[in-house]
This record gives C-alpha cells, structure tokens and sequence, in this order.
C-alpha cells in the first residue's frame, strides 16, 4: 500500500463530522512535528463546539531567503446523510473497483494525506531547502467558518507571519485528475428582503394591501438587471431568488408581508456596496415598504498568472500529461480568508464528482499523482 493511500485511509476512519476533527491533525502535527515542524494548535469557538485549527511550519535553512508555501485544507466533512443509502459504512475506507469509498474521500482527507507525504518526500530530498512550507488546516470549514481558518488568517497577520503562496487542497478536477485549477473565486453576497403589506380578506382587497403584488415588478426588475460583464477571469455576476415565504396558509387571506431571500456570486467588477445599492435604488423606485438585511458571505478573490499557477500546471503535465485549465467556477472556499495575507492562492485537488454525495469515493491510482504534483510544485518553487 502506498503512504499516500495509508494515510488517506487512516484520515477517513476518523469521525470529523463538522465541526470535530477526529484527532485528524493531531494525527499530522505528529508526523509534521517528526520532519522539525513548528506546530501551533489553536481552538476556537464555544464549549461544545469547539474547533481544531492547526498551524504547522518548517523554515528554509538557516541563512536562506526563501518563499513560504502553505498547503491549507479541512479535516472535518459533512454529515454522512441516512447510513442506510452508504453501499458501505463511511467511516470504513473501502475499495471497491478501483475507487476508495468513505466520507471526505474527496473532499479533502486525500488532498491533505496527499500534502503531507508530498512534504515528507520533499523534505527528504531537499534537506537543506531554502524555502519554507507550512500546514493550515481547519474543521470548520464545513459549517459556518467564522471560528477556523478565518481567524488563523488574522493570528498570523498578527505575529506578523507572510505567506507567498497557499495551495488549497479542494477537489477541483472535473473529468481527469488535474484538468482544472481554480485561481480564483466569486464572492458571495446574501440578502433577506422582507416586504410589508396589510393582511386582510381575500374578497376584500381593497382594504388589504398584498405585499406579493407590489413584490412581483420588483422581482421582475430585478431578474432582468445586468449587474456586470465580468473579465478575462470571472463570468458575470449572478443574481438568483433562493426562496419566497408567505401567506397564513389558508386560501382567504391576504398575507401581510413577504419574505425573500436571494444571492449575489458577484465578479471582481463589483463590490457589496454597488450591488447593495443597485437593490436599493430598485426599491426606491417602487416606493416598496419593506425591511433589507444583508450578509457577506465572502469577497472574491483572484490569482493572476504568475510563478504559482505556472510551477502548479507544469507539475501537473509532469505527473498526467494532462493541461490543466484555470477556472473561477464553484462555490466559496477558506481561500477567500487566505487571500488577505497571501498574494498567490490556488485550489486544487481530485475529483469533486461525488463530492457531498452518498458514496463519496476518489480513484485510487489518482492518489500518488496527486502527491508528485504537489512534491513537484514544491520543487519548482522552493529549491
């Protein structure tokens, strides 16, 4: 058995449903620590649920002024869902033709298993590498992110500490491992629109005021805006309705207000502040009585073309043959937070095909290409 598919193997036995870990960075700190790793273990959070960050970092050698490269990931996974539906038990790394099966096979204790023995590797034939490699990884980053890695970004902004370059280990292959990397990531903006009306009786509208009929113009409106063209890097921003809630549920009553929820995953030609007051205006113009509440999920982030993203694709056609394609596609990840302290931030990983999924499995013989890419990158990068 291979290191990469033993450790893989050892990282999926363990529970860490979000946000638990398991004792899977425990499990990395010990063999991190072993190669003359720095570790930092850092809790968050309240009692109960508590989350397990750990920052890991090996400097270059003495006398060197190298760069520093952060693989960053998450341990914890999402609920398995009804165990019943699992062809096995998630939580017991099974192969079957030529796939491993278990939860967070793909998203992410491959890429993180893949990182650590890439690093062994690499350590061991560059003893003396002048650049530095560090480990930041999370279990929250399944649930709401507000306690992982989001304020070890801000901890080591703090004490001072610069990254150069961060992989994140997401599964962003589509169809071959390495046929796609992600530079970059929209941002992602919510908004709960609650507009208010008179409830009343159904055959008396004209003492009723239906907040659903002064919300349909603005809906429409709304669907039909163009908020931006994008770029070279980023589709246009898009604005989608999530979900409409209202009415008493019976079928003679005018309801007295109605709830909206949407999403903005917004380019880097817009900003929340245009984009929440594009909203307003629209509002404004309807003279809608209503109430705004707004959340910022993230801002996007974006990596140019740059020694990063260029080390990565040739270590990939290198180890597959394969070139692979930039993209900013998906959804959100913890690069978002990374990209405020480091200036080159990629994403890349296995297959994302069954990600989530009941029967979440990765390919097996992907597993230690997986591992020469990211030794590779490290290569060209830090030697």
């Amino acid at each position: 058995m291979s290191r990469t598919l033993q450790l893989t193997e050892e990282l999926i036995s363990r529970r860490s449903v979000t946000p638990a870990d398991g004792g899977c960075q425990a499990l990395i700190r010990d063999r991190l620590a072993a190669l003359g790793f720095e570790c930092h273990m850092l809790e968050h959070g309240p009692d109960g649920a508590r989350v397990s960050n750990l920052w890991a970092v090996k400097r270059g050698a003495a006398g060197t002024a190298g760069k520093l490269l952060a693989f960053a990931g998450h341990t914890d996974v999402v609920p398995t869902g009804p165990l019943a539906a699992w062809t096995s038990d998630p939580f017991v790394p099974t192969h079957r033709d030529g796939q491993l099966y278990g939860r967070g096979a793909a998203d992410m204790k491959t890429s993180i298993a893949a990182m650590v023995v890439a690093v062994e590797e690499f350590v061991a034939a560059a003893p003396a590498h002048p650049g530095s490699v560090a480990f930041l990884l999370t279990s929250d980053e399944e649930g709401p992110a507000l306690d992982g890695t989001v304020k070890v970004c801000k901890w080591l902004a703090e004490r001072g500490e610069r990254l150069d370059y961060c992989i994140v280990g997401e599964p962003t292959s589509v169809e071959r491992l390495g046929d796609m990397i992600k530079n970059g990531r929209r941002g992602t903006l919510s908004g709960r629109l609650r507009v208010i009306g008179v409830q009343g009786h159904i055959a008396y509208p004209q003492l009723a005021k239906n907040p659903i009929h002064t919300l349909a113009p603005v809906l429409a409106e709304l669907v039909a805006m163009r908020w931006d063209n994008g770029n070279s890097y980023f589709p246009p921003t898009s604005w989608q309705v999530s979900n409409i809630h209202a009415g008493t549920g019976a079928g003679n009553v005018i309801p007295g207000d109605a709830v909206v929820d949407f999403n903005f995953r917004f380019s880097t030609e817009s900003t929340p502040q245009s984009l929440q007051e594009r909203v307003r205006a629209v509002l404004d113009r309807h003279d809608l009585k209503c109430e705004l509440d707004w959340t910022l999920g993230g801002e996007p982030f974006l990596t140019p073309i740059g020694a990063l993203s260029d080390a990565l694709s040739a270590a990939i056609l290198g180890a597959t043959a394969v070139a692979t394609q930039l993209s900013t596609t998906g959804g959100t990840s913890d690069g978002r937070f990374i990209a405020t302290i480091c200036p080159q931030v990629i994403e890349f990983g296995p297959l994302n095909a069954t990600i989530h999924k009941i029967d979440e499995r990765v390919e097996v013989a992907s597993l230690d290409p997986l591992k020469n890419i990211y030794r590779d990158t490290l290569m060209r990068l830090l030697t």
